[in-house]
């Protein structure tokens, strides 16, 4: 445990690709979040010369929580950190799945990124006459509608 009370996950360079190959915090989505949130409250307050409170709170959760989660899934995904929400088996999965699409793969991320959802994707890849089995199967692994999170801090 580290002085913030994280876990740390530490591996070898040559461990397979399951395994993080740096360090790797593990970290709460929910706990973060809310920092975040109380940072956006914070800054909020701060403009408006008073304290917005619980209103403040539920403007990020409207505002920001799907591309907040968007872009820890991705963080996720890509092995950079280990959201406990997301669970064990996605953690690095863009690092150990479809080395042989790596391309393709890295044009659906850059677009998921972006917010796109499964439908977008599927339009672009048949306007452009790619592999749609090959699209399919990429969106099946990934799974974006498996992640969509509600925020527990606030009903919003």
């Amino acid at each position: 445990m580290d002085d913030a009370g994280l876990r740390t996950v530490q591996t070898m360079p040559d461990q397979p690709a399951t395994a993080p190959t740096a360090v790797s915090a593990e970290r709460s989505l929910y706990d973060d979040s809310l920092v975040e949130a109380h940072r956006f409250k914070w800054i909020q307050s701060e403009k408006a010369g008073r304290d917005l409170g619980e209103c403040a709170i539920r403007n990020w959760v409207q505002q920001h929580w799907t591309g907040y989660l968007r872009a820890r899934w991705i963080e996720h995904l890509e092995g950079v950190t280990f959201w406990t929400e997301l669970g064990r088996n996605d953690f690095g999965l863009l690092k150990r799945k479809f080395q042989d699409q790596a391309l393709l793969l890295d044009r659906i991320v850059d677009r998921l990124k972006a917010g796109q959802e499964n439908l977008h994707i599927i339009l672009w890849a048949i306007d452009w006459r790619i592999d749609m089995g090959m699209v399919i199967r990429i969106l099946e692994e990934l799974d974006v509608n498996g992640k969509r999170l509600a925020c527990k801090f606030m009903n919003a």
